[in-house]
C-alpha cells in the first residue's frame, strides 16, 4: 500500500472515531428498475460522489445535553422461529434507544453489560463501545450484547441530534437496502422452485436457498448421494443442481441467487471435522453454471477461520465464496480473510459483528481491498432496519437477509410501520432508527412474562409464556415444534 493510501485510510479512521465515518460503496448491478437506487460505482470517482438519485431528508441539529445519562437497560423477548430480544436503553431525559441482540441469543449477553453503562453519557458511543469490547467475541452469542448496545446508542444519539442513524455513519449512497429472502427447502426440485416463485411474487428480487445433505439425500431415501465421510457425491451434487435449475427457471438468470452450504456436509464419527477441500472445490465447480451471487459457509458457519482452505477453493473455481456470520470485529476475524482475499463476499451478521459501526468498519475495509458485503439477518424489524441504516452508507453492498418471509405479515406488524416494501427496506430520514414497536402485537407473542420490566438481570430464568419454536413450517402451518426446514 503506498503512502498516499495509508494517509487516506488514517484520515478515515480518525473521522470514524469522531462519529462521522467516511463512506464508500458499490452494489448489485444485476437488475434494473428499483435496484437503480442501490447502485454506486466502484470507480469513476467513487460511489456516492455526485450522485443525483439519492434523497436527503431535512436535517435539524441540536446541541447535545452534557448531562444526558443512561439510567436503565430493559429487554423484551419475542417468541418466534428465532427469538427476537429487543433492548431498550433509558436516559434521564426521557430519550430512549432501541436495539436488538442476535436472533436466538440469550438476553444475558446484553444484560451482563448493564452495570457498565449506567451513569454513562450515551453520546460517547466510541468510548462506551471501547470499554465493553473486551467482553465480546465470536459466535451467535459472543458479540450479541455489544452489537445490541451499539444499535441502542445510535438510536439515542440520532434522536438527540435530530438526525437518522445513517447520517451518524456516513454519506447516504442509496435510499433503500435490497433484501434477499431465505427459503424453506424441499428435496423435490419442483416444490423448491414453486416456493421461490412465491417469494418473487411478494416483490423480492434477490434469493437464497439452503442445499443440505438432508435435502439432497431426501433424508436418506436417495442412496449414494452422500459419501462415507459426509460430503455430497457426484450423484448428490446432481440432485443439488436439479434444485438450482428449478429455482433459476422460476426467478430467472438476472436475479441474484445464493446458496447456503453450511449444512452441505454431514460430519461422520471418526471422519473429517469439515468438508475436505477437494469436495468443496467439486461443489463450487458444480454450481458455477448457475452464476451464484455467493456460496456461503463452505466449512460451516463456525469454520470462518479456515483462511487457507477458503483461499485454495477460491483459486480453483469461479463461484464466489462468502462467510462471516459468526465473526465479531474487523481485527478479531474479518481482517485475515479480507487481507488474504480468501473470499469474495464478507457476509456480516451485525448482531455478532458489533452492530452498525463495526459493520461499516468491516465493509469499508473490505471495499478498499476489492471485496463486496452482504448482511446476514434473521432478526426482527428492529435489527433489520438498523442493518439497513448501515447498508445505505456502504459503497459495496449486495443485499441483506430476511428470514421471516413465511410469516412476513405478522413480522411487519411488530412495529408501527412496515419495514420491507416490495423487496427493499426504505431507510427513513427521521431521527434515530425511525421506528417504534407495536406494543399490542409484541405483547401477544412474548417468550417471557413482562414487557420491558425493571431489573431483568435479577431474573436469569424468567417465567416462560411460550414453549417450543413458534413459526410457520414449510407447509404454512403454525407450529411450536422444532423443525429443520430453516
Amino acid at each position: 500500500m503506498n503512502n498516499q493510501r495509508k494517509m487516506n485510510m488514517s484520515r478515515r479512521s480518525l473521522l470514524g472515531q469522531a462519529a462521522a465515518a467516511s463512506a464508500l460503496g458499490a452494489i448489485f448491478k444485476m437488475t434494473e428498475g428499483p435496484v437503480a437506487a442501490q447502485q454506486a460505482g466502484r470507480g469513476g470517482g467513487g460511489g456516492g460522489r455526485g450522485m443525483s438519485n439519492v434523497h436527503y431528508g431535512s436535517i435539524n441539529k441540536y446541541s447535545a445535553p452534557s448531562d444526558l445519562r443512561i439510567t436503565d437497560m430493559r429487554v423484551v423477548t419475542i417468541a418466534s422461529n428465532f427469538d427476537y430480544t429487543i433492548v431498550r436503553l433509558d436516559t434521564n431525559q426521557d430519550v430512549y434507544g432501541l436495539g436488538e441482540i442476535r436472533d436466538g441469543a440469550s438476553r444475558q449477553t446484553v444484560l451482563n453489560f448493564k452495570n457498565q453503562l449506567i451513569g454513562r453519557n450515551p453520546l460517547d458511543i466510541s468510548g462506551i463501545l471501547a470499554s465493553i469490547r473486551g467482553g465480546a467475541g465470536h459466535g451467535r452469542t459472543g458479540g450479541a450484547g455489544y452489537s445490541g448496545i451499539d444499535i441502542c446508542l445510535h438510536d439515542i444519539v440520532g434522536k438527540v441530534f435530530g438526525v437518522p442513524v445513517w447520517r451518524l455513519l456516513g454519506d447516504k449512497k442509496r435510499d433503500s437496502a435490497r433484501v434477499y429472502c431465505d427459503t424453506t427447502e424441499s428435496p423435490d426440485p419442483k416444490i423448491y422452485g414453486e416456493r421461490m416463485a412465491a417469494r418473487k411474487k411478494l416483490g423480492f428480487t434477490a434469493f437464497k436457498m439452503d442445499i443440505t445433505t438432508n435435502c439432497v439425500s431426501d433424508n436418506g431415501k436417495r442412496p449414494e448421494t452422500i459419501n462415507e465421510w459426509g460430503s455430497m457425491t457426484d450423484k448428490g451434487l446432481g440432485w443439488a443442481c436439479e434444485m438450482l435449475q428449478a429455482v433459476r427457471d422460476q426467478v430467472g438468470w438476472r436475479a441474484p441467487l445464493s446458496v447456503d452450504a453450511s449444512s452441505g456436509f454431514a460430519r461422520q464419527p471418526g471422519g473429517p471435522p469439515y468438508m475436505p477441500v477437494p469436495d468443496a472445490i467439486r461443489m463450487a465447480r458444480a454450481y458455477e453454471k448457475y452464476d451464484l451471487a455467493w456460496l456461503e459457509d463452505l466449512f460451516s458457519v463456525s469454520g470462518w477461520f479456515r483462511v487457507e482452505e477458503f483461499k485454495e477453493v477460491r483459486d480453483h473455481t469461479t463461484t464466489k465464496l462468502a462467510t462471516g456470520e459468526d465473526i465479531f470485529g474487523l481485527e478479531e476475524g474479518f481482517k485475515a480473510l479480507i487481507d488474504a482475499k480468501a473470499i469474495h463476499v464478507c457476509h456480516i451478521e451485525a448482531g455478532t459483528a458489533g452492530g452498525c459501526r463495526e459493520t461499516k468498519r468491516i465493509a469499508d475495509y473490505a471495499y478498499e481491498r476489492g471485496l463486496d458485503t452482504a448482511i446476514h439477518m434473521a432478526g426482527s424489524p428492529v435489527g433489520s432496519l438498523a442493518c439497513a441504516h448501515t447498508a445505505v452508507t456502504l459503497n459495496s453492498f449486495l443485499a441483506q437477509e430476511c428470514h421471516a418471509v413465511d410469516f412476513l405479515d405478522w413480522w411487519q406488524k411488530l412495529v408501527t410501520k412496515p419495514v420491507i416494501v416490495n423487496g427493499y427496506i426504505p431507510v427513513p430520514d427521521t431521527p434515530g432508527l425511525g421506528l417504534e414497536l407495536n406494543e399490542a402485537v409484541v405483547k401477544e407473542h412474548l417468550r417471557y412474562a413482562g414487557y420491558f420490566e425493571p431489573n431483568p438481570e435479577a431474573q436469569p430464568n424468567p417465567k416462560r409464556l411460550v414453549e417450543g419454536w413458534p413459526h410457520f413450517d414449510k407447509d404454512g402451518k403454525w407450529t411450536t415444534e422444532r423443525t429443520f426446514d430453516y
